[in-house]
């Protein structure tokens, strides 16, 4: 019996002395165990609360911040099925894509409605004079307060003001011909009004003109926007060398995508 116990004692002791194996060459160490991940109707019911919740459309960046610990696939595959859940007919609610990020908004053919019960007396819609400058803008952005003018014939230094107080246009910067004058574009509460992704998506000028209601001069919006531009005269630097358009100093343009 001594003899046993010295023996097991010496055997315990060489294992504790022995170092640790080292992996195989050419074999893998097991990966580490992934964090459990919610499952798919839950990221859905958290993406569809998200969208809800935000003041603004959602955009990818931040679901991907806030659901940091959901695979990007899986949020991914969450998102087309609650936008195609919202797609099925009778839904007085949509998920659109709109101004680089999501939203959960009415349908279009309701909207009305929504009017009545919000503010029935609230004015809501921008004159023709105004929709009409505003898609010159669009069209042919940066564009200055002459360009836009000489292009519709028409005065608009009023509705520029209009557009500017209901965010939908922005100074971009001043143009460097004689008298710099300011440049003009649209902004990401323009993409909004007009549910579009980005300025990419803008149609035709036909089907915009549609848009905007049957009072539209749809020719004479389309021979403003396809004119070319009128030729101005440019403001040259010391060297002789004509100028670019010059931004405007401590002015940071806002991201639109």
């Amino acid at each position: 019996m001594p003899d046993e116990e010295i023996k097991t004692s010496t055997a315990d002791e060489t294992a504790r002395a022995e170092p640790a194996r080292a992996v195989p060459s050419g074999t893998e160490a097991p990966p580490p165990e992934e964090a459990p991940v919610l499952p798919p109707e839950e990221v859905r019911a958290v993406l569809e609360a998200l969208i809800f919740a935000s003041p603004q459309p959602l955009t990818p960046r931040e679901i991907g911040k806030v659901m940091g610990g959901v695979p990007r696939e899986a949020w991914q595959a969450a998102l087309a099925d609650l936008r195609s859940d919202y797609a099925r007919d009778g839904r007085g609610l949509q998920v659109v894509e709109v101004a680089g990020g999501f939203q959960i908004t009415t349908r279009p053919e309701y909207n009305d409605w929504v009017r009545e019960l919000l503010d029935p007396k609230a004015p809501t819609r921008l004159s023709i004079q105004a929709l009409e400058t505003l898609a010159v803008i669009a069209y042919k952005q940066p564009v200055t307060l002459p360009e836009i003018i000489e292009l519709r014939g028409v005065k608009s230094g009023g509705v520029i003001k209009t557009l500017l107080e209901k965010r939908l246009i922005r100074i971009t910067g001043r143009k460097a011909v004689v008298g710099r004058p300011m440049l003009y574009g649209t902004t990401k509460d323009f993409l909004l009004h007009f549910g579009l992704k980005d300025l990419g998506e803008l149609p035709k000028i036909e089907e915009f003109a549609e848009v905007l209601g049957e009072e539209v001069d749809v020719e004479g919006l389309k021979k403003a926007i396809e004119a070319p531009r009128p030729v101005e005269v440019p403001l040259a630097e010391e060297g002789g060398e004509v100028q670019g358009e010059l931004p405007l100093v401590g002015e940071e343009d806002p991201e639109q995508t």
